[in-house]
């Protein structure tokens, strides 16, 4: 579909004809604008459509990103985009050229998630540049067998006598043939060269709120539990060290040494001058001391089970688990059920119910926290936050012990054992998950990039110790990263680009070892080109990211307003150089066109929606979920997928070990694809929803859930029925569409767009 195509083109087709249409059709085949021979793909990434009269947008199976127009040899070796992905799948020659698209430049990279397959290296040479210090990959150049030619600042190195022998193939003088050079996604094992101390052990310290609101939660009892079914499963080794401190208005530490016929408790009244009681007995070799461990973990929770102290001394707590982790470095665990009190770090209330978006209230209070992160950073040292509150606890500043050491925070709103049940199961579940999932400790990762190129805003938890280095305490396989990224010199000279991620680690196992990501991308000089290469949720959420930050050090509204701005930027665009299109309405290329709709779901989400209906705490963490989870859960939670599934059948299915997995269609977040005889599935990532209409047939409610019909469904499910008010609401806040609330429908946000990029 090109400009000054037939009349039968003026009609704005929907995606799918447009996909059977353009394989057959020779006038979508000939080159559009300087698309000059592009792949089909691209001439259909590039189809203009009308979003005002188009509404069939979304495809029938969630979105794959959009794959870069490299040679079949790159493709093939290129990272995967789970791990590393670039905004633009086509890099603009220059900045004027990214300037006029009106789209950010950026990366999305999840360095440490699960690998089923992972070549890992043993070699006394890793092979780097000798002058950028990029690791050799699969898109350097071999100019012969004794040079290649680094693929980020085009250096000619020698190739080292030991990389000439191919440990796979056992043969010799075949270099690029080498795993390295096979793979973009490589694991070195380290030699000592890379370590500024021997490798720590894992360390594992349990930092617990005891105080009367903690134990009135019921969280101990559970920990206490889980920590003991999964006692054997914590990632390490013999030398596996662990400790124990519990708090309220003082800090409890316990002596867990071999020998002692039961831990003894050793308490720390004086909280404004914390010391360490025993320096050898606090933090104790798990494998011999393991009974003494599952003796404190069965007594835990009756221990305080008739406190009356109310107060929390959380800062003082964190500065002992600091002062009893330096000699080490490890992992800090703290579970926090209330606003600090006492001590150090002490906080008061600063939710008003009527500025719950005020930039001030999403600043924090006091620098305490982030100081002691820095300082735990420095030592080697993560913190994780668990945050089990009924009351608001001021996660703003609480959340920055995590961020700034490369924590993770989970937060459980009106969390009781008994009152939420759904609560209680997702505190177990992601225990269960957080407990033995793998862990890299004292890591750094430094990204490096094609010549031409910088890198100058990071997204995440991490502390930025050089301009493309983050010191990372703990790295875990369920935490992400996003940068920005400028054009600094033209890329002119260059046909590639690339990126390198560089992971250097501890294992759980006390071994030193550097993960490699490799991402190689095309150079365009075409507007069109950009467009087509385009990944609309890459864009999604670093524009995501890029809002939260303004919503801090600027405003609420300021951020909103960049992300509508970003929708009329690219209308203008899109418009004004590329369509040529001389049609009303509101015209996007396809690869773009769920832009629109992905920017109205992010402005409903509780980090960013106006109003007071959210709570601070709530927005907080939803803030730290944008900023630190990788880009296929972030979707989810932002544009969740909707499935019907009581009309599901065979049709389309995948066929899998002798199973039929049903392929169901998705469904567009809109209150008119809900109807009262149908049974639907929402993936929010984090949590599924089963909404039930009341005329769904009876088969599928005793099929599936086990009740003769709509009426015995229990209240207490964990479900959605059409007339439980509070699981409609909670349903309905992840529609995009919904005529019931005040929200802008999708068809108003277009008008409006529209009006604007006029």
């Amino acid at each position: 579909v090109r400009p000054g195509a037939s009349d039968s083109f003026k009609c704005v087709m929907s995606l799918s004809l447009l996909r059977s249409h353009s394989r057959t059709c020779p006038s979508c085949l000939r080159p559009w604008g300087g698309l000059s021979g592009v792949p089909e793909l691209e001439v259909e990434a590039l189809s203009p459509i009308n979003l005002l009269l188009e509404r069939s947008l979304l495809p029938p199976r969630p979105l794959e990103a959009p794959e870069p127009n490299l040679s079949p040899d790159l493709k093939k070796v290129n990272c995967s985009p789970q791990t590393f992905r670039c905004t633009l799948s086509s890099i603009p020659q220059n900045q004027a050229l990214l300037n006029k698209a009106r789209l950010p430049l950026g990366l999305l990279l999840h360095p440490f998630r699960d690998l089923q397959q992972l070549p890992v290296i043993t070699s006394n040479t890793i092979v780097r540049c000798r002058s950028c210090r990029t690791y050799i990959n699969p898109f350097v150049t071999f100019l012969d067998q004794r040079r290649w030619k680094c693929n980020l600042c085009y250096r000619v190195n020698d190739v080292p006598d030991e990389f000439m022998y191919n440990p796979v193939t056992r043969s010799y003088g075949e270099p690029h043939k080498r795993p390295e050079v096979q793979n973009a996604t490589v694991e070195f094992i380290a030699s000592s060269d890379y370590m500024l101390r021997p490798p720590q052990p894992a360390a594992y310290l349990f930092v617990l709120d005891v105080s009367h609101n903690a134990v009135e939660s019921g969280y101990l009892k559970f920990f206490c539990e889980s920590l003991m079914d999964n006692l054997d499963k914590l990632p390490g080794d013999t030398r596996t060290r662990v400790g124990f401190l519990t708090f309220d208005n003082t800090v409890h530490f316990y002596n867990l040494q071999e020998g002692l016929s039961q831990p003894q408790m050793l308490v720390v009244s004086d909280i404004d001058d914390i010391f360490i009681p025993s320096h050898d007995s606090l933090m104790v070799n798990l494998k011999e001391s393991k009974e003494l461990v599952k003796d404190l973990l069965t007594s835990l929770p009756g221990m305080f089970s008739q406190t009356k102290e109310t107060h929390s001394a959380l800062g003082p707590a964190l500065q002992a688990a600091f002062k009893l982790m330096s000699p080490t470095g490890g992992r800090v665990t703290v579970f926090q059920t209330q606003l600090p009190t006492l001590g150090a770090g002490s906080l008061k209330s600063r939710e008003d119910p009527n500025q719950r978006s005020s930039t001030k209230h999403l600043a924090p209070a006091t620098d305490f926290y982030k100081k002691l992160a820095l300082d735990c950073s420095g030592q080697q040292i993560g913190v994780d936050l668990f945050l089990l509150s009924s009351q608001y606890a001021d996660l703003a500043s609480l959340a920055c012990i995590s961020k700034y050491s490369a924590g993770s925070i989970f937060y459980y709103p009106s969390f009781h054992y008994i009152h939420n049940p759904a609560q209680l199961e997702k505190f177990q579940k992601d225990l269960d998950r957080y407990l033995t999932r793998k862990i890299g400790f004292e890591a750094v990762m430094r990204i490096r990039c094609t010549k031409g190129l910088s890198i100058h805003t990071f997204h995440g938890n991490f502390f930025v110790r050089s301009t493309d280095l983050l010191s990372l305490a703990n790295v875990n396989p369920d935490s992400a990263f996003a940068v920005q990224m400028s054009i600094d010199d033209s890329l002119a000279d260059s046909s590639l680009a690339c990126f390198q991620a560089a992971l250097l680690y501890t294992s759980s196992k006390g071994k030193r070892r550097i993960r490699v990501h490799t991402l190689c991308l095309p150079v365009v000089n075409q507007l069109s080109d950009v467009y087509a290469g385009a990944d609309v949720q890459a864009i999604t959420c670093l524009l995501a990211d890029m809002a939260i930050d303004r919503s801090i050090t600027s405003s609420l509204t300021d951020a909103r307003d960049a992300l509508t701005n970003a929708v009329v930027d690219l209308a203008s665009a899109y418009k004004s150089n590329v369509s040529n299109l001389q049609q009303s309405g509101l015209v996007f290329p396809a690869a773009l066109c769920l832009f629109p709709i992905y920017i109205l779901a992010l402005l409903k989400q509780k980090a960013l929606r106006t109003g007071t209906s959210t709570r601070l705490d709530e927005r907080v963490f939803a803030m730290c979920e944008f900023k630190t989870q990788p880009l296929q859960q972030l979707m989810r939670m932002v544009h969740p997928d909707l499935y019907r599934l009581d009309n599901i059948s065979d049709q389309g299915a995948l066929h899998l070990n002798n199973t039929v997995i049903p392929q169901p269609h998705l469904l567009h977040l809109s209150a008119e694809t809900l109807s009262r005889d149908g049974a639907f599935l929402m993936d929010c990532g984090n949590t599924f929803y089963l909404w039930i209409g009341k005329c769904c047939h009876d088969l599928f409610i005793r099929d599936v859930l086990g009740c003769p019909n709509y009426a015995s469904i229990p209240t207490n499910m964990v479900i959605g029925k059409q007339d439980d008010t509070s699981a409609k609401a909670t349903f309905f806040q992840y529609l995009v569409e919904d005529q019931s609330e005040s929200a802008s429908s999708y068809h108003e946000f277009l008008q409006h767009i529209q009006a604007m990029s006029k």
